[in-house]
């Protein structure tokens, strides 16, 4: 095993968050880290709302620290304080990722969809010419949405408890992708004439949470796909894995969303 003793000339990057108990990026970084022999430590950075303009100073001064990656409440706040932000924390509003160039500008990037792709790419699906029905309109899922139609999607509908903001996110993504055809749909519209469905929103998360689509009405060969984590098979997986359709987990969203920020922030894991 590589030597990995911290010292005053260890990278130092961290995963900014409030609260903090949840973050489970450390735990896959520093390993991979420790892996390749990359004298590199990622910390959790616990700070609230209301002093993240002071953390910011703090980690401006910081010249150990090579990055973030940044969770709930802090990735469109912290969009602000961006001396450049890329294409799709551009596209979203919000950034899960910032690096610190060498006169100490941040410099942000959203890689939720991309991660959300890339994982589904490794799982052997390629959305290029699917129809796709995403549901949930908020948090990943915007990123995701530009993601997909950003992959070659034939169609997108965006559904949503709130249609007026699946409206919106699906007009956004269409005027940034005008091949996909994108529209908003209420909740439980009709499920049926999909080849993936995509549940970007939180049920799931607790026991109990009611499923996000009625799967009796997916057509048979429509793929299930989830973006949580814990538990790893949700209700929905179990109840689509029941009726027989291939379905994808949360799991390597996170993973290769890792290797995405990890280059970005300026400590890439070489290509395996």
């Amino acid at each position: 095993m590589p030597d990995l003793t911290i010292t005053g000339k260890t990278r130092v990057y961290g995963t900014l968050a409030h609260p903090i108990d949840h973050v489970r990026v450390p735990s896959v970084m520093n390993p991979l880290y420790e892996q390749h022999g990359i004298d590199a430590v990622m910390v959790p950075i616990h700070v609230l709302p209301e002093e993240l303009e002071d953390a910011v100073r703090g980690m401006r001064a910081n010249r150990s620290l090579g990055g973030l990656c940044v969770t709930v409440p802090h990735k469109v706040t912290i969009t602000g304080f961006c001396e450049e932000v890329g294409a799709s924390g551009r596209r979203v509003g919000a950034v899960n990722a910032v690096r610190f160039d060498e006169g100490r500008r941040m410099i942000g990037d959203n890689f939720d969809g991309q991660g959300y792709v890339a994982g589904m790419k490794a799982g052997g699906f390629d959305f290029a010419g699917k129809h796709v029905l995403q549901l949930g309109a908020g948090g990943a899922g915007m990123a995701i949405a530009f993601a997909v139609a950003e992959a070659g999607a034939a169609s997108l509908s965006i559904a949503n408890r709130t249609v007026a903001r699946a409206e919106d996110l699906a007009h956004r993504v269409h005027k940034a992708f005008p091949a996909c055809i994108t529209r908003g749909v209420e909740a439980d519209a009709d499920p049926a004439g999909y080849d993936v469905a995509i549940n970007t929103t939180s049920l799931g998360l607790h026991a109990g949470d009611p499923l996000p689509v009625d799967v009796e009405r997916l057509d048979p060969a429509t793929v299930v796909s989830e973006i949580i984590m814990i538990p790893e098979e949700t209700a929905l997986l179990k109840a689509a894995k029941a009726r027989g359709h291939a379905v994808h987990y949360g799991r390597p969203m996170l993973e290769e969303q890792i290797k995405l920020i990890a280059a970005f922030i300026g400590c890439p894991f070489p290509a395996s």
